[in-house]
Formats: C-alpha cells, sequence, structure tokens
C-alpha cells in the first residue's frame, strides 16, 4: 500500500463512517479494487477508525464534556441516564463481537458480492426511514437504545452502514431526527475503543500485520479525520432535514456496481 492509496482509503472511511453509505463496505471494495490484503490492512484499519472516532470527539466536545462533568458529580441527572442509555446500546454489539468477531470476518472477508447485497439492505433500510418515518419524534428512551443497539450489532456485517442502520432505526422507532443523530454518533465511541483494542491485541499477537508504513499510516489518519469532520457535521444537517433517500439511491448503485465487479 502506498501514501495515495492510504489516502483515498482515508478518505473514504472518512466520507462513509459518518455517511449512511457503509465504510465497512466501502473498504473491502476498496482494497478488493486496489489488491489490498487484510494483513496489509489490520494496522491500518485501527488507524482509520481511531481518527474517526477523534473526528467525532471533536464534532461533539461539548457534549462529550457535559456529560462527563455531571457524570462526576456522581448523581442520577440527565447526563447518568443518557450514558446508561449508551451502555444499554453496547450490549448487543459487545455479545457479537465478543463471541462471534472471527465468525463475521470470516464470511465477509473478500467477499465482494455478500457485501454488495448488503449494501442494497442498507439502501432498503434507509428508503424504509424515508418514507416511514414518524415526522415527529422524541428523546431516546431506554428500550429505544436497546433497539438501535440492536441495529448497531447488525451493521457488524460490512455493507450494512452502522450509521444507516441506527439512524434509520431511531427515526422508524419515533425518536427525533436531530436527537437521532447524536445518539448514532456518540453511541458509537465505546465500540470503536473496544474493537481498536481487542485489534491492538492481535496486532500483538501476530507482529507480522505491521508490514506498513509511518508515512502511510499518517497520510490515512489525517485523511480520515479531516473528511470524517467534514461528514459528520455534514450528516447531522442532512438527518434534520430528512433527506436519506438520497443515500439509499447511492447504496443501491454501488452494490449493483459491486455485484457486477464480483463478477
Amino acid at each position: 500500500m502506498n501514501v495515495w492509496e492510504a489516502i483515498l482509503l482515508g478518505i473514504l472511511q472518512g466520507l462513509t463512517e459518518f455517511l449512511p453509505v457503509s465504510s465497512s463496505g466501502h473498504i473491502e471494495l476498496g482494497k478488493a479494487i486496489l489488491g489490498i490484503h487484510l494483513e496489509e490492512g489490520l494496522l491500518f484499519s485501527i488507524v482509520l477508525h481511531a481518527a474517526t472516532a477523534l473526528s467525532t470527539c471533536v464534532v461533539f466536545y461539548k457534549d462529550i464534556f457535559q456529560i462527563v462533568r455531571e457524570l462526576l458529580k456522581f448523581e442520577w441527572n440527565d447526563s447518568a441516564h443518557y450514558a446508561t442509555k449508551i451502555i444499554i446500546s453496547m450490549i448487543p454489539v459487545g455479545i457479537l463481537g465478543i463471541f462471534f468477531k472471527d465468525e463475521i470476518e470470516s464470511i465477509f472477508t473478500n467477499n465482494v458480492l455478500l457485501v454488495s447485497i448488503m449494501l442494497w439492505v442498507t439502501a432498503i433500510l434507509l428508503a424504509f426511514s424515508y418514507w416511514y418515518a414518524s415526522p415527529q419524534g422524541t428523546e431516546v428512551s431506554f428500550w429505544q437504545a436497546f433497539v438501535i443497539g440492536v441495529a448497531q450489532a447488525i451493521a457488524v456485517a460490512p455493507g450494512i452502514s452502522r450509521s444507516g442502520a441506527t439512524i434509520a432505526t431511531s427515526l422508524l422507532i419515533g425518536v427525533e431526527k436531530s436527537k437521532a443523530a447524536r445518539f448514532s454518533f456518540l453511541m458509537v465511541l465505546p465500540p470503536i475503543l473496544g474493537a481498536n483494542i481487542l485489534e491492538i491485541n492481535d496486532i500483538i499477537k501476530n507482529p507480522s500485520n505491521l508490514n506498513v508504513s509511518e508515512e502511510t499510516l499518517i497520510a490515512g489518519f489525517l485523511a480520515a479525520f479531516i473528511v470524517g469532520w467534514l461528514a459528520c457535521k455534514f450528516m447531522i444537517e442532512i438527518v434534520k432535514r430528512g433527506k436519506l433517500i438520497w443515500f439509499a439511491i447511492y447504496c443501491g448503485l454501488v452494490g449493483s456496481i459491486g455485484i457486477l465487479f464480483s463478477f
């Protein structure tokens, strides 16, 4: 992998982590088209996810600071409520990640056809949320947090957009648009950090996965961070305006291209 390929994949990660078009699906398609093998991309994948996690923190730094500050009061306040909902949303993806991570990776890795089909699933889900979402919504409740967490767990499959699945599910079960976007982006931070810790442990056990240059890592990180920051802010506005149907069309087109490419 050279620096330009790293920048391209970083841009893909930054855009697709927040836009509802599946970052993992695009990365898999990008690797297939560029001929990059998983062994070359493990550390690089960690760096890209760290970059987009950092961009989320930058966009929502006020929310994160307020939640942490109020949690330190050790009171059952609004921030404690919100943090508890995030923890509840993590349960499904935690179970799936701990017990079925290897099985999922073995099914989807380098499987362009299956990833492309999952992109079509994302397209259908986004279209449903556009047509059937309630025009008025509420704050995320505890039961809604769990349902949204189930959607996030399903989105472990490459091709199913995490932001698309969680935001669309939120809208379909009655969450207000801006609150759906905020919860979707904040709830992913703990699972990303947890997944990165597990992947770093894999690298420690298998140092041969470290064959990526520092220049490549830095280029990919900067591209993912800058583009991710812009995409996150853009996506918040898109959800507020209810324009997810355009992403449904896009996912359908990319899924169709991927299906053709797989043959």
